[in-house]
């Protein structure tokens, strides 16, 4: 349940029979020809589909991450990374004060991985607090269920093109994208004159029953995290 559908009496009522949340990490960088908000709109949307059965409360995702290697594509909005630990540890604390204590995170974009890691050092202040950081796309089943569709797939490319992330009226390249190799070791006006449209390799979009049974699996394995929380 989005917490946009609840006023306070309802959370507050929730916390009196369980401590559980989601917390959707995103982005707004550029995609190629997807949607600016692509991992925030995937981040969001598999933390819903995930906890809806479950009655869990999905917080708004946040949609600025830390992404400065495409800053030389308008559109693309990159915070410091003390700015954006600063947000988290805010947004952690609130929760935490209002009586959650099992927060997961779904993180829709490998360049706020850090938030992981200052999650960790969080818990060491906030007694009975549990954490879970889930990179939903690379999860170990989701990511068996990606390379087997193709092993070829990175930013951009086709297996972030769902239904919900694309644009109306723009048309996809039919022919695969060239690898850039380690992109990141490169500075933002150099990542755009290597990567031209912002696919990191491979096809831009594969059929959508393909895209809709990986994301069934997506849902699936993060769904099993928020039910367990034994491990």
């Amino acid at each position: 349940m989005h917490i946009s559908q609840s006023h306070w009496q309802q959370i507050e009522d929730y916390l009196r029979r369980d401590d559980r949340c989601v917390l959707p990490l995103g982005s707004t960088e550029q995609h190629a020809y997807l949607s600016l908000s692509t991992d925030s709109i995937l981040a969001e949307k598999i933390s819903c589909d995930a906890a809806e059965p479950l009655g869990i409360p999905v917080f708004p995702v946040l949609p600025y991450g830390i992404t400065p290697y495409f800053m030389d594509y308008p559109g693309t909005v990159s915070l410091r990374v003390s700015t954006y630990l600063a947000v988290i540890s805010d947004v952690l604390d609130a929760l935490y004060q209002h009586g959650f204590r099992r927060i997961m995170i779904v993180n829709g974009h490998g360049g706020n991985n850090p938030a992981g890691a200052f999650a960790d050092e969080w818990l060491n202040t906030h007694p009975g607090a549990g954490i879970k950081f889930h990179n939903w796309w690379n999860a170990p089943r989701t990511w068996a269920h990606v390379s087997a569709t193709d092993p070829v797939a990175s930013h951009a490319s086709w297996m972030e093109n769902f239904p919900w992330t694309r644009l109306a009226g723009v048309a996809m390249p039919t022919e695969a994208a060239p690898t850039l190799k380690t992109p990141r070791k490169y500075s933002a006006t150099e990542m755009r004159a290597r990567l031209g449209t912002g696919n990191f390799s491979g096809l831009y979009q594969r059929p959508d029953d393909e895209m809709l049974a990986i994301w069934r699996t997506a849902v699936a394995e993060t769904r099993d995290m928020l039910e367990d929380w034994n491990d």
